[in-house]
């Protein structure tokens, strides 16, 4: 009679960061709230809450990811432990899944619901006439109630740029990932610091068509309207989803120079391509529905 042999499951000690991170992401929230209400005014230091928080969050990822990288090192975790990362990771992208559908569900409200009816459609004839008679139902909408105007960001330029970055970052990541699959080390620093790059690169091009929106040309602002709003917050929350991956790209990286990760045992790097094929196909359905539609 043969006896099952389990696996050990490593449960760590208690830690002090989820309450260092949980501080963090209320500073984050108080400041951006603070911030984006004080835009036209000096009063208020929600610029600094925010900053502190985003500080903290810093030193808490770089503090706990450590030890998560020290545990994995030392041979602490087995089977179950990974299957266990696999799953957060999973629920992970499922509620930023959730995250920008709700961003996109708003701006599919507006485009299809609330900006037809205030031009009358519907039942609705007498809510533009009460609200807003001049009102034209168009998309985007250059023009708000104050009489303020505003310029549409094209899809040519800088943002067809900017697919072609991240889909070409999409393609090489996943010939890092075959390379670390057939272990071959140099293909793999290669192909991933090509990823790297890309990403970066991606985003100084997203903070140069910022500088262009709110440039007296356009006069593209967070608070020029509908369009301005759902605009920057879908590409905003996009660009610090792409910050966030290319982080992570950085330090898996690192990691390959350090001669972290077998053929066998790389889901931190498997977690990381997960992510950043994720803001991948976000950014894809972002410049159909926001630039080109």
């Amino acid at each position: 009679m043969t006896t099952k042999k389990y696996e050990t499951y490593y449960v760590p000690a208690q830690s002090h960061w989820p309450i260092v991170g949980a501080i963090a992401l209320f500073l984050i929230a108080i400041g951006a709230g603070s911030y984006v209400s004080n835009l036209n005014s000096e009063e208020g230091g929600g610029g600094y809450i925010l900053l502190a928080g985003i500080a903290l969050v810093i030193y808490m990822m770089y503090g706990w990811f450590s030890n998560v990288i020290n545990e994995s090192m030392s041979g602490k975790y087995s089977h179950q432990l990974d299957n266990s990362f696999r799953q957060g990771m999973s629920w992970f992208i499922f509620s930023e899944v959730m995250f920008f559908a709700a961003f996109f569900g708003a701006l599919f409200y507006a485009r299809t619901f609330a900006v037809p009816w205030l031009d009358g459609a519907g039942n609705n004839a007498m809510t533009g006439e009460v609200l807003w008679p001049e009102f034209t139902a168009q998309w985007p909408l250059l023009k708000t109630p104050d009489g303020t105007t505003t310029t549409a960001m094209g899809w040519y330029g800088l943002p067809l740029i900017n697919t072609i970055l991240l889909l070409t970052s999409s393609i090489t990541a996943h010939f890092a990932h075959i390379a670390l699959e057939k272990n071959k080390r140099p293909q793999l620093k290669l192909w991933l610091g090509i990823t790297v790059l890309l990403g970066l690169v991606f985003l100084y091009f997203q903070v140069q068509e910022y500088a262009h929106g709110y440039s007296e040309e356009m006069q593209l602002y967070l608070t020029s309207g509908i369009y301005g709003n759902t605009f920057y917050l879908l590409t905003g929350f996009h660009g610090m989803h792409v910050t966030l991956g290319t982080i992570m790209l950085i330090v898996m990286f690192f990691r390959v120079l350090k001669g972290h990760f077998t053929p066998d045992n790389h889901f931190a790097f498997q977690a990381a391509s997960w992510y950043w094929h994720f803001v991948d196909v976000v950014w894809v359905i972002l410049f159909v529905f926001v630039y080109i539609l």
